[in-house]
């Protein structure tokens, strides 16, 4: 169909996507940049562990980590953005390509720990979105039977911050006996899950990461920057 055959249409801002403008960009060759964060502060947090776990295997498929530590984080709005916890939070996050979401499940839903993290980290900064179009991976942990909640919940976090939701997620049950004395996780097939899901975030990530800007470019957006270019630009005084 012909753009002119749309009357609401733009037609100088309307764009069909193509192959070419989708892979034109080289591969990025520096290592998947990926952040991972975890909902608990005990200290013998099954998240954390859990996170540590992910870690392990991301760098083993050659990506580069940072699991960010939220003790210290205040609660959102409780303290200026300029405070050195959230001034981190927010650095690592702008640094990251990718993030790994990991929350036990506290009363049917993710820990207060793991939304704080989530509410500190802002849709823009100035003209920079610090997460759109990154990947994420989501996981739980969870201290009885298996469940889907905090995943759920994740995904639909993950969306609003216009992130690229893997597929593939994990959930822990009764987490723990997963893991051993020296902390680290047993065999099994929720192990398994982990290699699964982490394999899957840095093949999506390869995928995303050289392509985002193009990925996330928008007719709306393009419209609405004409507009406000249109009457900055006619604006009879300034």
């Amino acid at each position: 169909m012909n753009p002119s055959d749309l009357p609401n249409i733009d037609t100088g801002l309307f764009r069909a996507p193509t192959n070419e403008e989708l892979f034109a960009a080289a591969p990025s060759n520096h290592r998947p940049r990926i952040l991972l964060l975890y909902g608990s502060l005990r200290e013998r947090s099954f998240s954390r562990l859990a996170v540590e776990e992910a870690a392990r295997l991301l760098e083993a498929m050659g990506a580069e980590t940072r699991v960010f530590n939220p003790r210290g984080l205040p609660l959102a709005d409780a303290e200026d953005a300029s405070h050195p916890k959230v001034q981190e939070l927010r650095d690592l996050v702008q640094w990251s390509e990718g993030m790994v979401w990991c929350s036990p499940e506290r009363h049917g839903a993710m820990t207060g720990v793991m939304k704080t993290q989530i509410d500190w980290i802002p849709l823009a900064m100035g003209a920079v979105r610090p997460t759109q179009g990154k990947t994420l991976a989501v996981m739980q942990v969870c201290g009885g039977s298996q469940t889907f909640n905090v995943v759920n919940q994740l995904r639909v976090l993950g969306r609003w911050m216009r992130m690229v939701t893997i597929p593939n997620q994990s959930s822990v049950p009764k987490a723990f006996m997963e893991f051993d004395d020296n902390d680290r996780m047993k065999p099994s097939p929720f192990y398994n899950r982990i290699v699964d899901v982490m394999e899957e975030l840095v093949k999506f990530t390869l995928l995303v990461r050289d392509r985002s800007e193009y990925l996330t470019d928008r007719y709306s957006e393009r419209k609405e920057s004409a507009e406000q270019l249109s009457k900055r630009v006619n604006q009879r005084s300034i």
